[in-house]
């Protein structure tokens, strides 16, 4: 086996899996991954060291898999289609798994997991590891710069999507001048900006996303990409806010590029406090 570090790479869809993948290589990391059929894009996979498919619900498996791999420490990234959670076949494992949460939400079923994961000597890593340079520090990132009423509406947006978050209900809202036009929920973040751009008509509409208040930053990190931004200009939604440093932003180069030609504010927000 070889001597570099080896980090297991449990993989959803979307492009969370190439960026991290990407990043290790930089790194001289050796790159195991679990790959998911459905889910997980096949381009990505061609880049690892070492992959093998399963199906969503296995787990007892991919840890065989990890095992004979020698893998240690793992990551958990991308998305799992929504849908796909209430369609599950579960192995004996994960069945274990449900059978034990009074819950069943992203955090409580991703914690579950990588305590399974740790009783076999797999340590979950924050799945931010290598990707510090795509978490924005506070103030504009693309786009046109805000003026005074927005940077006012934005901070607003931050509160009632942590509050939102604070409850587990989902990581974003869409605000427009101190009215939220929509919460996101299960369905996921681009349904809820489709949702919030037609209650605003596309003035001034705003979408916010942060992190879980005490973020466990192994899963579930708030993301932003490219999907992001042509989603927000084809629902007239003219500035995007993110939690500044909590918040990943990837396919970053297409990101900027997306925000210039098409006007849309991408801002970092710190987190604000709730008004006396």
């Amino acid at each position: 086996m070889s001597d570099k570090r080896t980090v297991g790479v449990i993989a959803g869809r979307g492009i969370f899996p190439a960026t991290f993948v990407e990043a290790a290589r930089k790194k001289g990391v050796r790159i195991v991954m679990a790959a998911f059929k459905g889910e997980t894009e096949s381009e990505v996979a061609e880049e690892v060291d070492a992959v093998e498919w399963f199906r969503v619900g296995q787990l007892a498996k991919p840890i065989k898999f990890f095992q004979q791999e020698e893998v240690a420490e793992c990551v958990m990234i991308g998305q799992i289609t929504p849908g796909r959670l209430f369609d599950l076949r579960p192995d004996l494992r994960v069945i274990k798994i449900l059978a034990s949460l009074s819950e069943r939400n992203a955090e409580t079923m991703f914690r579950a997991v990588a305590d399974e994961l740790g009783k076999e000597g797999i340590d979950v890593l924050p799945s931010t590891t290598y990707l510090e340079e795509y978490l924005p520090a506070p103030g504009p990132v693309f786009g046109p710069e805000l003026d005074e009423a927005g940077l006012i509406d934005a901070a607003y947006g931050m509160r009632m999507a942590k509050e939102v978050s604070r409850l587990d209900i989902g990581q974003s809202v869409v605000v427009r001048d101190g009215t939220v036009l929509a919460v996101e929920a299960f369905e996921g973040t681009n349904k809820c900006i489709r949702r919030g751009g037609d209650l605003g008509r596309g003035k001034n509409v705003k979408l916010v996303k942060v992190s879980k208040p005490g973020q466990d930053l192994r899963f579930d990190v708030p993301v932003v990409g490219p999907d992001t931004i042509l989603a927000c200009r084809e629902a007239g939604v003219s500035t995007v806010v993110i939690e500044a440093r909590q918040t990943l932003v990837l396919g970053i180069r297409e990101v900027r590029e997306l925000c210039e030609k098409h006007r849309v504010s991408l801002h970092a927000q710190e987190e604000v406090d709730q008004p006396g």
